[in-house]
């Protein structure tokens, strides 16, 4: 038999085992099988039934509701079904597996179900416009302009509105993204006195209404500095847009890179700009690509500060300095609010342009990162 010596005072008491155990709470001869973390995520034919049956009460309740209420619309009875279901799994997996397990299944049942909703009007969105739109594109459509077609008559294209975007687009990336990127750096790598106050002042560029940035370009570029409507006041508001997300994504991005590679290289005698230069940005070069196109995106979109610096024109001007400028998105809301047939298709199609020119330089972008991590590698 096993004894232990207790160490309780001079008066000491020869236990066994089994009062050694009792008396420090502890159960040193159960299996070590069982004591393993509980996992909820696994599905098994009686959860699968559990959230029939949770889906089917949830759908009488609100059938019945609707039946007695008189509810008219659809999107209302799903919603009710939807929160029905939610509460009779709860209270039926509480009753069987307690507290914990529905907690667990049910919030996991509610994430998947957002994101699917999320990902379901994106969807439908992207559908919609590419359906509508895809159709009309032909080769005529990326050489012409609408400078000698009119409203009713088929043909034309986008040619003008396509060189005016990459060009106010261009000029504004190449101008944001390194005070974006060296704006990020600061923050998190060299984190000087200044750096809550440029914090604060990004957050606040961050929350600003794009129409904002228009009226500041509009104001100051061209009423008091007398300056007329052209795409370079155009790229200047865009470019007010572009700065607040490209250097709050590009901070994320950089807290992400390992602090031991830091102080690997800090220990070798480089210098802090050295190892920003050689070691913390070329890690994050993936993801601040992926902060560039983020801006490239927010800024492509933005139809009120083109309406307010560059006027919008139906012919192509390919000088960005001087006179009026079309981009897509100003031309597409132009033509949505003539109401015409033909203004109409030509709207989408435009519209479809503008997802596709987002699209090929996501995937440029993210092919350029890939390649580049796997040279590193």
């Amino acid at each position: 038999m096993t004894t232990y010596d207790s160490a309780y005072g001079p008066d000491q008491k020869v236990l066994t085992a089994g009062e050694y155990d009792e008396m420090i709470g502890q159960h040193v001869h159960d299996d070590p099988a069982n004591d393993r973390p509980r996992r909820f995520e696994k599905v098994t034919p009686a959860a699968a039934f559990e959230a029939t049956l949770s889906v089917a009460g949830g759908l009488a309740i609100a059938l019945i509701l609707r039946t007695v209420l008189h509810w008219q619309g659809l999107m209302s009875t799903f919603v009710f079904a939807y929160l029905a279901t939610l509460a009779l799994g709860m209270i039926l997996l509480r009753t069987m597996y307690g507290s914990l397990a529905a907690g667990d299944r049910v919030v996991t049942v509610l994430i998947w179900s957002v994101g699917l909703l999320a990902c379901c009007l994106l969807a439908w969105l992207l559908g919609f416009v590419l359906l509508r739109g895809i159709s009309k594109l032909s080769w005529t459509f990326f050489v012409d302009d609408l400078g000698k077609t009119s409203a009713l008559n088929k043909g034309g294209g986008m040619r003008h509105a396509i060189i005016g975007t990459v060009e106010q687009v261009g000029m504004a990336t190449i101008a944001s993204v390194p005070i974006a990127v060296m704006t990020a750096v600061y923050l998190n790598e060299v984190k000087g006195r200044m750096a809550p106050i440029v914090r604060f002042i990004v957050d606040a560029m961050s929350g600003l209404p794009s129409v904002v940035a228009g009226l500041l370009v509009y104001a100051v570029w061209i009423l008091s500095l007398g300056n007329g409507f052209s795409g370079f006041a155009c790229s200047l508001s865009l470019l007010i847009l572009m700065l607040p997300t490209v250097t709050r994504t590009a901070e994320e991005i950089l807290r992400t890179v390992p602090s031991h590679l830091r102080e690997a290289s800090l220990a070798l005698g480089a210098t802090r700009w050295r190892t920003v230069s050689r070691v913390v940005l070329p890690t994050a070069r993936s993801g601040l690509l992926t902060a560039v196109i983020l801006g490239v995106a927010r800024a492509a979109g933005e139809t009120a500060p083109a309406a307010l610096t560059t006027f919008g024109s139906s012919t192509t001007n390919v000088n960005p300095f001087s006179e009026p400028q079309a981009n897509l998105p100003l031309t597409v809301y132009q033509l949505i609010r003539s109401g015409n047939k033909q203004q109409l298709e030509r709207a989408y199609a435009g519209a479809c342009v503008l997802i596709l020119l987002v699209l090929v330089a996501f995937t440029l972008a993210r092919i350029i990162s890939i390649r580049g991590e796997k040279a590193r590698r």
